[in-house]
């Protein structure tokens, strides 16, 4: 068997999302679903209605009053932020553990996963656009594969890094050289299992090379920026840190120009303080 095929079974052996999530994301994905059913399902799981009711109550919403019930935070939250929510709920825990393998110390993955997430509404707003409905979460869940690989795999990440620096290659092509697989396909597949949108799968697969993406996307080419504005911000950490290639081509896609960074950036940085507190509780 080759690394890459043992590395594809191992994935399905990660831990799966919580059965109370699974039931409630089911439920926003059904056009019949009653807010009174939905309320029931977040209500089953103490932890998930947590988040829910920090988050409704949270700066970033710009919460005017108090709001005490599931019900009332689903109407403050909308269906676009409760998926946000609920996947960041069942996702934070794992995303606040250290990862040996690509050297990120307690808590680094959540942030700059947070950030990554935040950058794709941020972006957005300065090119004058609605927030995509799927960029946070994507954003948030495009390194889930350096979890898996850096964790439960024990992946050494220096080991990469050499070839690296020898080749002049990056990260995620060495990535593919050392293990038959980057932390972006490993990602997907896990994602897959998760049962999350199909949208989001393939564009955390390509979000390093989009463009070799079958279906390029407004998407892919959002948050493959959102990442590099991650990289140059200050709130990445870890051996891959400055070791990726970006794509022109998405930038112009979407009309972007450098210029607009620090403004996008000081609007992230905020939004992480808010975004942070609010999903502490997750951990």
């Amino acid at each position: 068997m080759s690394r890459r095929e043992d590395i594809i079974n191992k994935v399905q052996t990660v831990k799966g999302l919580p059965a109370s999530t699974m039931d409630a994301l089911r439920m926003l994905n059904d056009p019949s679903f009653r807010i009174a059913d939905l309320a029931k399902a977040i209500e089953f799981d103490p932890g998930m209605t947590g988040n829910v009711l920090r988050l409704a109550n949270s700066s970033y919403f710009g919460a005017a009053r108090e709001i005490c019930t599931v019900r009332e935070s689903i109407t403050r939250l909308g269906l676009r932020n409760l998926f946000n929510v609920m996947v960041t709920s069942a996702a934070a825990p794992l995303f606040q553990a250290g990862i040996n393998g690509y050297d990120l110390p307690p808590g680094k993955l959540w942030i700059q996963s947070v950030a990554t997430a935040v950058g794709t509404d941020k972006i957005c707003g300065c090119l004058h656009r609605p927030a995509n409905e799927l960029g946070f979460t994507t954003g948030l869940l495009l390194d889930v594969g350096k979890l898996v690989l850096g964790s439960f795999l024990e992946v050494d990440g220096d080991d990469i890094l050499d070839l690296v620096r020898r080749d002049g290659i990056s990260f995620d092509a060495a990535e593919r050289e050392v293990l038959g697989i980057d932390h972006a396909e490993v990602g997907s597949i896990l994602l897959g299992r998760w049962q999350l949108p199909v949208t989001i799968c393939d564009t955390v697969r390509w979000h390093h090379r989009p463009e070799l993406a079958v279906a390029g996307s407004q998407l892919l080419d959002l948050v493959h920026l959102s990442e590099r504005l991650t990289h140059v911000s200050g709130n990445s950490q870890g051996v891959d840190q400055g070791h990726y290639h970006y794509s022109e081509s998405s930038f112009n896609r979407l009309g972007y120009t450098s210029d607009l960074d620090q403004d996008v950036l000081a609007e992230v940085e905020e939004a992480i303080h808010e975004l942070d507190g609010a999903f502490a509780g997750a951990a």
